[in-house]
């Protein structure tokens, strides 16, 4: 088969390859209300509000698209989550022109497409408005155009290879992973050449430039990630996994019966491929091996193998076995509409439940160590956070009008006090002060601590601040994390100025 043939040199895309960029955006806008706002989508959205080249544990993309959507949108779950719909959608088509480009004709273009759509950390990232939802769009894209450059012997591809890392170090710092793996692939694979020349240092220089603002922040503010970073492994919510473990994580959260396939295309590509196997290798194997970071972190890097596979399948089936190309998307079709009510808020709430129970014994992989409740972590976390605002509104205005001029609401999670910001105007709620990332750094404002409402806490740490603490509210939502069912305290005189005591409660690292 020829390159023209197989498919390397057309210009657009196979229609069946559209239909599929169409159903992956039609699945995630029709599940886009979901159960509510998401914990870090309320962050981002506050993020947005304090618009900045940076935050404490984020770079500042995500913060600016969430302050675009807010102005084209108003407060819109549809709105919100239009940005990552698109961005699995991009992911469907960048991953069929990979496979294209490896040499798939239409049947490897459409199952590469095929594959991201079944996969259930993909559906339940990219349903949620945040910086994993573009993670493998970029992560790809940069993949993409590093084999375009050798393909077609063409260096000047280092100018888009820059911008996309560098755009990549704007919405998450994991992008230095790629960036960092690209080189020795390049070496490793005797692509060594397409480094040594002028284009090189160039995309370097684009790279630099995208990042730069970002940078410049993270200096001003002594490079608060790199402490955010540092605390945060020592979590006791973080899993360790041992290897054995961490592949076993990998292959249910990308889809089990999607394993042969991303398996064979890393067999595939280290032989005829070079570069795509080994630079997945490269940026796998060190948390493979360690079991650090949590289990969907390298997640972004298998559309290539999942195209390097799509591309093996087509060939390995083209003589006799095409039947099996139908059987085999089937199976993965199937498992993945039983995952789906795992990861996407598909049904209501009682008929998940109903789901789940049906299902006793089967529950989709954590990525944390968290106390869960009736609901996974992440479809918990989408829920009652309005409640717990309105819950606040009560304390609040049942103190006198001359005393609610100087009251804080305090929270103790970045969650709780993003809810305030963003429900709180609805019912007359100041915005809230928190210890916990980027808040720290915006303050405790005007307080001086002559009366504080606590959000998230057990009460322990506040008996020991102030003269005076009762309960004054709960919050009690069953479906919504354990730890955010809490009671709210009602706590006055504090014996130190809040303002001298800010320095020192300072919480970075999650």
């Amino acid at each position: 088969m020829s390159r023209k043939e197989a498919g390397v040199d057309r210009g657009g895309l196979d229609r069946g390859v559209l239909l599929l960029i169409f159903l992956k955006f039609a699945i995630h806008l029709a599940c886009a209300p979901g159960y509510g706002f998401f914990r870090d989508e309320l962050y981002d959205i506050d993020c947005g509000l304090h618009l900045d080249w940076g935050d404490v544990d984020q770079p500042p993309l995500i913060a600016f698209l969430a302050w675009l959507s807010v102005k084209l949108f108003g407060l819109s779950l549809y709105g919100l989550r239009l940005f990552p719909a698109l961005a699995g959608s991009a992911l469907v088509g960048v991953t069929a022109l990979l496979a294209r480009d490896l040499g798939g004709g239409k049947f490897a273009q459409r199952c590469a497409a095929f594959a991201i759509i079944p996969v259930p950390v993909y559906l339940a990232l990219q349903h949620l408005f945040t910086m994993n939802a573009f993670e493998p769009l970029l992560w790809t894209l940069a993949a993409w155009a590093a084999l375009r450059m050798i393909q077609r012997h063409e260096p000047r591809y280092w100018l888009l290879i820059g911008l996309v890392c560098g755009i990549g170090m704007e919405n998450k710092y994991t992008m230095f992973l790629p960036i960092a793996a690209l080189p020795p692939a390049l070496i490793a694979s005797s692509n060594a050449r397409l480094m040594l020349n002028r284009w090189f240092p160039a995309g370097i220089a684009v790279g630099l430039l995208a990042f730069l603002p970002n940078l410049i922040w993270l200096y001003r503010h002594d490079f608060p990630f790199v402490e955010f970073y540092l605390n945060g492994q020592g979590n006791p919510s973080h899993l360790q996994r041992s290897p054995l473990a961490y592949i076993a994580d990998q292959a249910m959260i990308m889809n089990p019966l999607l394993t042969p396939l991303w398996a064979g295309g890393l067999f595939w590509s280290l032989r005829r491929a070079r570069f795509i196997g080994l630079l997945f290798l490269i940026i796998c194997l060190p948390l493979l091996l360690t079991g650090g970071g949590k289990n969907y972190y390298i997640t972004p890097a298998y559309p290539v193998l999942l195209a390097a596979g799509s591309v093996f399948f087509e060939s390995w089936t083209a003589a006799g076995r095409t039947w099996l190309r139908a059987a085999y998307l089937g199976a993965v079709a199937a498992a993945g509409i039983v995952f789906a009510p795992f990861v996407l808020p598909i049904l209501p709430i009682d008929d998940f439940l109903a789901y789940q129970d049906a299902l006793d014994g089967f529950r989709p992989v954590i990525t944390e160590r968290t106390k869960e409740g009736v609901m996974p972590q992440w479809f918990a976390d989408e829920i009652g956070w309005e409640d717990m605002a309105r819950e606040t509104a009560k304390v609040y205005f049942a103190l006198p009008e001359e005393e609610r001029a100087r009251t804080a609401i305090f929270a103790n999670d970045y969650g709780e006090a993003a809810a305030i910001d963003v429900f709180g105007p609805k019912y007359g709620l100041p915005p809230a002060i928190s210890n916990e990332v980027t808040y720290w750094l915006w303050g405790p404002r005007h307080y001086h601590g002559e009366t504080v409402i606590v959000l998230g806490s057990d009460g322990t740490g506040d008996r020991e601040h102030f003269r005076q603490v009762e309960v004054a509210g709960r919050v009690r939502n069953p479906l919504s994390r354990p730890t955010e069912q809490f009671d709210i305290f009602l706590c006055r005189d504090m014996t130190v100025d809040l303002q001298a005591f800010w320095p020192s409660i300072k919480k970075w690292g999650r």
